[in-house]
């Protein structure tokens, strides 16, 4: 493996690695990296939001499985949330195949800056 090779495959490696830690802190909130990190890689934003959606859900189920297992969470609170949650996943994979990746850009980015300003705020 060339230097540049193995350059790119270790900020892949570190990258991957802060997505991962991020969703385990913030619960899914890894997409807020994954997608960027993935645009600066060459994937347009459509592309970027589904691939990042495939990296998370691995990292989301693992996630949950560990705060089961250690006791953090109850499954019986979150079971509430999972048939509407999955309502909801496939109603915005039918979305996003619509929007223009201009519009989607703008909604990700609005949705970032909301996220940040709601939690500096609180």
């Amino acid at each position: 493996m060339n230097k540049e090779k193995l350059k790119t495959t270790s900020i892949d490696i570190g990258l991957g690695a802060v997505t991962g830690m991020v969703n385990g802190l913030f619960g899914a909130g890894g997409g807020m990296i994954a997608v960027p990190l993935l645009k600066k890689r060459g994937l347009n934003q459509k592309d970027a939001q589904k691939n990042a959606v495939a990296v998370i859900l691995p990292l989301a189920v693992i996630s949950a499985v560990i705060y089961l297992i250690k006791g953090y969470v109850s499954f019986k609170d979150a079971y509430i949330y999972m048939p509407t949650g999955v309502l909801g996943a496939f109603i915005g994979t039918k979305i996003l195949s619509i929007l223009s990746p201009k519009l989607l850009k703008g909604i990700f980015g609005g949705f970032m800056l909301y996220a940040g300003i709601r939690l500096l705020l609180r």
